[in-house]
């Protein structure tokens, strides 16, 4: 009987929810909601303010799961599904009802295929965890995604744009931010850095440099950051794979492409070339 009890009260214990990690998820959830409803009223600096304050709640929520020994499925399916709203939905209809919906049938397509993009993303991502290169991701993250297209509506509505004069370069940058969620191009994800290690004092100052140069622009500096940080992945592969195949720009889950190994091999031909290209001594 005792044991029963211990059995039962276990189980319920495992059913409950993890409350700081999921707050944050929850957060950052708001945040994305509000950056929707922001743009429909037209305050779109606001709107896309809250993508970016989405970010950090999502940066957050995993980092201090980890911490606190606090991680569950429950958890990792409702990030998931908070970041299609935040990442997904949100950059897209603020995008949308900024610049895209007097393209007509362009404007609207233009946005589902970054929310398509999104979810593909998402959903290849969680299926490749166990196995994927920790130090990369495969094609681009769908918070700096995001962040490419929020960051051009916050640079426009922050300089007084004239969104009909932008109309046709937003549709292509969002388009192109979608397909470059379901590429293979390679990114870095940081996660190899080791933040709890000493650094030295010149490192410390260059951050702080860093902060006041975001803080000067806030909305053009990030924004080309993160536009940088989305062609990396392309410069990459084909500064690395000397004959490019369709197979390093997309495919499938299961064929990521490792590049280093790639380019380890090219660099052995080469030497193999060089040896045999040397006249030989009789």
């Amino acid at each position: 009987m005792p044991d029963n009890k211990e059995q039962s009260l276990s189980t319920a214990k495992s059913r409950g929810i993890f409350l700081l990690p999921n707050l944050l998820t929850t957060a950052g959830l708001f945040s994305g909601f509000f950056a929707i409803v922001a743009s429909m009223n037209n305050m779109f600096e606001s709107a896309a303010v809250a993508i970016f304050v989405a970010m950090v709640f999502d940066g957050l929520d995993g980092r201090v799961a980890r911490m606190t020994n606090t991680e569950s499925a429950f958890g990792a399916e409702y990030d998931s599904m908070a970041d299609i709203v935040s990442f997904g939905m949100a950059p897209a209809l603020v995008m949308y009802n900024w610049a895209l919906s007097d393209l007509g049938k362009l404007g609207w397509l233009a946005a589902f295929i970054f929310v398509a993009g999104g979810a593909l993303r998402l959903a290849r991502f969680n299926t490749n965890l166990g196995t994927s290169d920790k130090r990369y991701f495969q094609g681009l993250a769908i918070p700096s995604a995001a962040a490419i297209v929020s960051g051009f509506v916050w640079v426009g509505s922050k300089y007084e744009i004239d969104p009909n004069s932008v109309s046709y370069i937003a549709a292509v940058l969002t388009i192109a931010a979608g397909l470059l969620m379901v590429s293979n191009f390679r990114y870095h994800s940081f996660k190899d850095v080791d933040w709890r290690g000493r650094v030295s004092f010149i490192a410390i100052l260059a951050i702080v440099l860093a902060f006041v140069v975001v803080a000067t622009e806030p909305s053009l500096v990030l924004f080309s950051i993160f536009f940088l940080y989305a062609i990396s992945g392309p410069i990459t592969t084909f500064r690395t794979v000397k004959n490019i195949k369709l197979e390093h720009v997309v495919g499938d889950a299961d064929d990521e492409i490792d590049l280093d190994a790639t380019k380890k091999q090219q660099n052995d031909q080469e030497k193999t070339e060089k040896s045999s290209d040397k006249p030989s001594v009789d």
